[in-house]
């Protein structure tokens, strides 16, 4: 808040006053009293000395030496300081915090030559900084630290080496927030020239990097703050020679390589920030007992490994936070040891093992250990802990039950959330013994039995409640009290909780939010529940229960933000959208008749809305255009007729999600896609859409879905499609020409082209570049759309073709990846880059013209679930490596050319006859067809040789004793009969020469050679 008048005069004529002591009252008296004109003048204490006013200092002879007047609450901008000037034995000028409007930093200041220090930080001071910092020789400490960077200081010109040229001895330096935006090696060269640097905080002020050698002349660098800044280099090793390093926090820098494990190791170095540099890698090393270790904050980079054990060394340690990264292995025992510890966070990392019961941790406020993979029971030392305020176990492998704690007399227990586990039996009663508890969330679990939920009212802070998904019955009836006296109750969530009657829940009357979704709830949604919270309900889900109707009269209050109900059994007319509408979902219902024309002009602030799989009929609104906030419209699985209004994609800029599948809607895809087109999921399959796809579409650089199957459209492949694909669907239509691109879809994990008429070759460069080659590096998760508050979107829909069925993926895994090129009239060989794409689960190439033969290399597909390659020209018999699909669950060889027998392998032994049928060259198992080589199922063992039981085969027998008599006969005749031994030698002879005769054969070579090049 501004202090006009009073304040900017006491500024003023303090500093008069001060001038005047010094020239005239503390020539003879050091305290002197001040003029009684000017006493009058400040409206100040006229009893008191001006040496003894707050924020005044003088030395032993009267002058004034430091001015501390921060936080003063000083306004407007100072016209004129010159009489500063006048305070020429003044070494300490402490403005900071008070809002100077703007104005550059007046000369009056800067010349003050005695200065040893001068903060001006956060006083509103804007424009380059004068040169004339750079004559203040004297300063130690230098601090011109802003907020307001936009309106802020600035140091180009002069530049920050031309500033700080002559003040060889400072040695603090604060200017978080001024705009240098200069290279690494200017600034961190100009900063080298300060050789008595102790503090050096640059946090916010566009520099670059990378971190030039330079720095390492600063010697006695206690703290580098350089945060929120672009360096985008490498932390150099020299960092760990700073021996008097206590404090190095490099914030959101864009920090990559491995930072140097000996930084961790300098024993002089307590607080180490790293936080939010994603590229940067690195392990946590062993620590020694001397080390000074106070805070370690490390979130969301890409540290990994374990823990080491040694880190229970760290005696000092009060903070750990490595949210977000990738570390593994058990969290340490040894941590029980660290008794000064207040915050641990290791959330969304690999920890696996049983959690610490950090018995020894007395101050310990604040346990986050969610998101991992941890296991066992929950120590119950932990509810013992008296400072303990945050407990987030949640989204672990915790199991067992949670056994009764000893009641603590104080407990300062706020946050309990214990979600997503698999803990069980019943909710313990010492819960209820947490008096300050505010939120509990035990959501997710097993815990079971019948729990009455005024049992709850004991815990008169609660604000958030959640029970949702266990094996429990909440009784919500009241027996004794009144629940209208439940305590501050904003959130309830008891989905899936057995409910049958709710009516009392009528009385909380401060309600805000409430979820009683999956409950099997029957009859009418009562008028009632929309007077909760005084009608202050901003969210409710009754979804997935059994209501068949709204009671009427009815108003659903402006307030409701979130309303959900899906998936009843609701018919009629569309339920009105409140006014502050964000997140609609009427989907699964049995609503129809027409939506409401106005529908896009009734709540302005909607950004998700969902009637999917309703019967409503006619056209869409163009009302929809109007409502320019929207995020996500599914209109799926309706009777919709007409046409796409073209404003729609034009209009609403920020429409990610667009599902108009399953309709009756005719006509032109609109070309109207903007040029900062937003969509990711774009679905208008399964309806009578004609013509060709929309050039403008290449707008929609984020898309990731898009399907148009089942229509009319007439066009070539689209070339022009975003490489952020990855769903391309365009079965069922008339498409046509050749599949042949320039452009990469390294993303792409679904193509789907079936039943077209594209023609050609698939040609083999195309692959590598045209699908998702590896998903190693994919988590296992659903592709959706985020909206901007928080709700999820994950219902793109795809039909693939297994085994001769379709199969609807209501969901779509984003490690799941099909080829589907089938009823087509491609040709030529089936390309072995196929065999590249190791993640592939389905490909289907049935009902083509394809020749040649099966590659070896599709049995490097080792996820392959579906393989169909039937109704081809194929030739040559099945690859053995085959058998090396042990994922393989359907197979479909049919209708081709093979020959050979069916390979042997535990898969293949699966299928039956309907995979190979049609091939009239194949033998063996499943086929009631033996091969000739064997004159047996080539799949069935041959007869043990060594057996004693077996049979002798008198074929083997017969084949020996022929060529026995026969080279019998030719040995008599070489040893008895002379003529026929010359002439044996003599063909012998001439077999030699034209073998191994040099010439004949470099002749033979010539021929060859020849011959080859002719084709």
């Amino acid at each position: 808040m501004r202090i006009s008048l009073h304040s900017q005069c006491f500024f003023f004529f303090i500093c008069i006053l001060v001038i005047f002591c010094i020239t005239n009252c503390f020539t003879h008296h050091v305290y002197s009293q001040c003029l009684e004109d000017e006493r009058t003048l400040l409206l100040w204490n006229q009893t008191q000395n001006c040496c003894s006013w707050d924020g005044v200092e003088c030395d032993g002879a009267g002058h004034v030496i430091s001015l501390q007047l921060d936080g003063e609450g000083i306004s407007g901008w100072i016209h004129n300081l010159s009489s500063l000037s006048g305070l020429q034995y003044l070494e300490k000028l402490n403005l900071a915090g008070n809002d100077f409007g703007g104005g550059q930093i007046p000369g009056g200041i800067l010349n003050l030559k005695h200065l040893t220090h001068l903060n001006l930080s956060y006083a509103h001071f804007g424009g380059q900084v004068p040169i004339e910092v750079s004559l203040m020789r004297r300063l130690i400490s230098l601090d011109l630290s802003s907020g307001f960077y936009y309106n802020g200081l600035k140091i180009e010109n002069p530049n920050l080496k031309m500033l700080l040229q002559n003040l060889t001895g400072l040695r603090e330096l604060y200017l978080d927030g001024v705009n240098i935006s200069a290279q690494g090696s200017e600034w961190c060269q100009a900063i080298s020239s300060l050789p008595e640097l102790r503090i050096l905080r640059l946090s916010r002020c566009s520099l670059s990097g990378p971190l030039h050698p330079s720095l390492s002349k600063l010697h006695f660098l206690s703290v580098v703050q350089l945060d929120w800044n672009n360096i985008w280099s490498a932390v150099p090793n020299f960092f760990a020679n700073f021996s008097h390093l206590t404090t190095l926090s490099l914030i959101n820098c864009g920090l990559k390589g491995s930072f140097p494990e000996t930084i961790f190791q300098i024993p002089t170095l307590e607080n180490l920030d790293l936080s939010f540099n994603e590229f940067l890698t690195g392990t946590i090393p062993q620590f020694h007992h001397n080390a000074s270790l106070k805070t370690i904050r490390l979130p969301y980079t890409n540290f990994s490994g374990p823990l080491p054990n040694s880190i229970g060394n760290l005696s000092m340690l009060s903070e750990i936070d490595l949210r977000g990264c990738r570390f593994i292995g058990p969290i340490p025992s040894t941590m029980v040891n660290l008794t000064g510890l207040i915050r641990i966070d290791l959330e969304w990392n690999f920890f696996t093992g049983s959690i610490p019961p950090f018995y020894m941790s007395k101050k310990l406020q604040f346990v986050v250990l969610s998101h991992n993979s941890l296991s066992g029971s929950i120590p119950q030392s932990l509810f013992s802990l008296h400072s303990l305020k945050w407990l987030i176990l949640s989204n672990n492998q915790l199991s067992a039950r949670v056994y009764e704690f000893p009641t603590l007399q104080f407990s300062s227990l706020v946050l309990l959330d214990l979600s997503s586990n698999r803990l069980e039996g019943p909710i313990p009663q010492s819960f209820f013994t947490l008096e300050r508890l505010d939120t509990l969330d035990l959501s997710h679990n097993f815990f079971n039995g019948t729990i009455q939920l005024e049992k709850f009212q004991r815990l008169h802070n609660l604000i958030v409640l959640d029970l949702s998904y266990n094996n429990l019955s909440v009784d919500t009836s009241i027996t004794n009290t009144n629940l209208s006296t439940f305590p501050q109750l904003l959130g309830l969530a008891l989905a899936s909780c057995n409910l049958h009657n709710f009516s009392d829940l009528i009385n909380l009357h401060k309600l805000e939010s409430l979820d009683l979704s999956n409950n099997r709830i029957t009859g009418e949604i009562p008028n009632w529940i929309w007077e909760i919270g005084n009608g202050g309900l901003y969210s409710l889900n009754l979804s997935l229960n059994l209501f068949v109707g709204l009671q009427k009269p009815y108003h659903i209050p402006r307030s409701l933000d979130t309303l959900d109900l899906q998936s009843n059994l609701l018919q009629g007319e569309l339920p009105p959208l409140p006014h502050n509408a964000f997140y609609i979902d009427y989907s699964n219902n049995n609503f129809e008749k027409s939506i409401p024309l106005n529908i896009g002009n009734s709540a302005p602030y909607l950004g998700y809305l969902s009637v999917a799989n309703n019967s409503i009929s006619e056209a869409i609104p163009t009302s929809f255009c109007n409502a320019t906030r929207l995020e996500v419209l599914d209109l799926s699985a309706n009777k919709f007729s007409g046409t796409i209004p073209p404003c729609l994609m034009q209009n609403i800029k920020q429409l990610g999600v667009l599902n108009l599948g399953g309709n009756n809607i005719s006509g032109h895809i609109p070309d109207t896609f903007p040029v900062n087109c937003d969509l990711e999921i774009l679905d208008i399959s399964q309806n009578s859409l004609e013509g060709s796809l929309p050039a403008s579409l290449a707008n929609c650089k984020s898309l990731q879905v898009l399907n148009v199957g089942n229509n009319n459209i007439d066009d070539g492949f689209p070339c022009m499609l975003p490489s952020s694909l990855r769903v391309l669907v365009l079965r069922s239509n008339k498409f046509q020409g050749q599949v042949k691109c320039s452009r990469s879809w390294t993303n792409l994990q679904i193509i789907d082209i079936a039943s077209n008429n594209f023609i050609g070759y698939l040609y083999t460069k195309s692959f590598p570049g045209m699908m998702l080659e590896n998903d190693a590096h994919l988590k296992s998760d659903y592709i959706h759309y985020n909206t901007r508050n928080g709700d999820e979107y994950d219902r793109g829909t795809v039909k693939v073709i297994v085994k001769g069925s379709e199969l609807e993926f209501v969901k779509i895994l984003t490690i799941f990846t099909v080829i589907d090129f089938s009823c087509n009239n491609f040709q030529g060989e089936i390309p072995d880059a196929i065999g590249d794409l190791s993640s592939l689960h389905v490909l289907n190439l049935s009902h083509n013209t394809f020749t040649g033969t099966i590659p070896k290399s599709l049995g490097k597909l080792t996820h392959l679930e579906s393989l169909d390659l039937s109704t081809n020209q194929l030739i040559g018999e099945i690859p053995q490596e085959l058998t090396r699909l042990t994922f393989l669950e359907a197979l479909n060889l049919s209708n081709n050319q093979l020959i050979g027998p069916i390979p042997n392998g535990p898969q293949f032994r699966t299928f039956s006859t309907d995979s190979f049928q049609g091939n009239t060259g194949l033998c063996g198992f499943p086929l009631n067809i033996s091969c000739r080589h064997t004159g047996e199922n080539d799949n069935v063992p041959p007869p043990n040789p060594y057996r004693k039981d077996e049979a002798i085969n008198w074929d083997y027998v017969s084949v020996a004793l022929g060529y026995a008599v026969g080279l019998g006969s030719i040995l008599w005749l070489l040893f008895f009969c002379r003529s026929f031994r010359h002439k044996f030698n003599d063909q012998t002879e001439q077999v030699f020469e034209k073998i191994f005769n040099p010439k004949d054969r470099r002749k033979r070579h010539r021929e060859k050679t020849k011959k080859t090049l002719n084709c």
